[in-house]
């Protein structure tokens, strides 16, 4: 049995890594104590579900896997911004290493907040690159949406700092790009680069929504990000429209 108190025990447990459990575990499974056993199987548990985790991400790597074998540059790329009444569209492509070892990357609409900022930070130090497309809510009235949504894309792809030899898409096949493209129907849960693209793309776009809460505080942009709340709406109908509202999309309140 272990001389160390169990209070002593729960903060080593607390403090430690995923990394470490396995050693935790090994030295103290044997100290039978019920306290100590508690912490044991909670341990446990964190462990299989690092092992479910990693199991879902290799998975999550099955377009890029067969591509790998040919390219050493898988690009992903996803949008976010299609259906607010106000805002740009924002595109992200992201080209992500062979030995990428990101966990938790999924369909940005799937994960928190503060998991998309997390899992963000995490991709911006690791993938081979990062680029954005962004177009105006006055292109998006001039050209509409789905234009404005290749443009972006188009932006992102060309501002690659690495040319990706072949290009995984969220359903869609981008006119005017020179490099093959598979679509992907549901994309952004089917594969890791265009997860990763995904969340990008929905952290910049959110932080910009952010600012734009500070210049146009009664449309609540913080919160709606510029989608259709009925917040959104009536803030609309009171004040009329700002000059970030997408004209061609808010005939039906003004």
């Amino acid at each position: 049995m272990s001389e160390k108190k169990i209070s002593d025990i729960q903060k080593e447990y607390k403090e430690a890594t995923i990394d470490v459990l396995p050693d935790f575990i090994q030295e103290y499974i044997s100290d039978g104590r019920p306290g100590v056993s508690k912490l044991i199987g909670q341990a446990q548990k964190r462990m299989e579900k690092l092992r479910i985790e990693k199991e879902r991400i290799e998975k999550l790597k099955e377009f890029e896997y067969k591509y790998w074998e040919k390219c050493d540059y898988v690009g992903g790329i996803d949008e976010v911004g299609r259906g607010p009444l106000a805002g740009p569209v924002v595109t992200a492509c992201v080209v992500l290493p062979k030995d990428c070892d990101i966990l938790y990357i999924n369909d940005s609409k799937k994960l928190s907040a503060s998991k998309r900022e997390e899992l963000y930070e995490e991709i911006m130090e690791k993938a081979l690159s990062v680029s954005i497309g962004v177009v105006s809510e006055a292109r998006i009235d001039e050209i509409n949406i789905l234009q404005a949504t290749y443009e972006a894309m188009r932006q992102a792809i060309n501002d690659s700092k690495v040319q990706p030899q072949v290009m995984l898409n969220d359903a869609v096949t981008i006119p005017g790009i020179d490099i093959p493209q598979v679509p992907i129907i549901k994309g952004d849960a089917k594969s890791i680069s265009i997860g990763a693209a995904s969340i990008i793309a929905k952290v910049t776009r959110d932080r910009m929504m952010v600012e734009y809460d500070s210049i146009y505080p009664e449309y609540h942009f913080a919160s709606n990000k510029g989608y259709g709340s009925a917040e959104h709406i009536e803030a609309l109908k009171e004040y009329g429209p700002c000059p970030i509202h997408r004209r061609t999309f808010i005939g039906n309140f003004v």
